[in-house]
């Protein structure tokens, strides 16, 4: 089985997003480089350095699924049915959007109505031995206080947002004291950094 890994840009003070879930600059990095990364699903083309270029692909290339919350979902609307990076996308949620679905016959996105844990237990089954990307915010806290995260990976950003959603959401325990980063890798105003979760501790 494969690790479960929560990903997303940073802030220099916390923060993926801000409060009305638009990111900032916090993707500027995506396109102040001189090497063409196309995505998967064809949306768009990210220009980026090519130290960032050559972590991304290697990133990308082991994600077998995807776990993300019902507001992310919603703000993009599912990625019209194809994830940008054209990934299966396991979707916690309340209740499943009926008409989405229907709209989108076919779309490899699985909508689970019990909890983190069964979300996460289910893109497992999906991604076998390759990576499960958990995002950021309240679904990665959520699956850090569980002990599911086997590693956090963070493109810092040198911005400071002031205030917004924290990379974890609002984490309901004390301090969780994770390993020195394995990959530190310096873009063009980014910097990628990888560090492991001691699920004992």
């Amino acid at each position: 089985m494969g690790k479960v890994v929560a990903s997303a840009s940073m802030s220099l003070d916390g923060y993926i997003a801000k409060d009305d879930n638009t990111i900032g600059r916090l993707f500027d990095w995506f396109q102040n480089g001189d090497v063409e990364l196309p995505t998967v699903a064809g949306h768009f083309t990210f220009h980026v350095s090519r130290p960032s270029a050559d972590y991304w692909t290697q990133w990308v290339s082991q994600i077998g699924a995807l776990v993300c919350g019902r507001t992310l979902f919603d703000f993009t609307d599912g990625w019209g049915g194809q994830h940008t990076m054209g990934m299966p996308v396991v979707v916690v949620t309340h209740q499943v959007p009926a008409e989405w679905v229907a709209a989108h016959p076919g779309a490899p996105f699985h909508f689970v109505t019990d909890g983190v844990a069964a979300a996460v237990a289910k893109a497992q089954e999906i991604a076998g031995d390759r990576i499960v990307a958990v995002t950021a915010g309240t679904i990665a806290g959520q699956c850090l206080e569980l002990g599911l995260l086997d590693e956090v990976a963070v493109d810092l950003v040198p911005v400071v947002m002031g205030k917004g959603r924290p990379f974890f959401g609002d984490l309901a325990a004390g301090d969780a004291l994770l390993g020195d980063p394995t990959v530190c890798i310096q873009g063009d105003r980014v910097t990628h950094l990888v560090f492991p979760v001691d699920r004992a501790a």
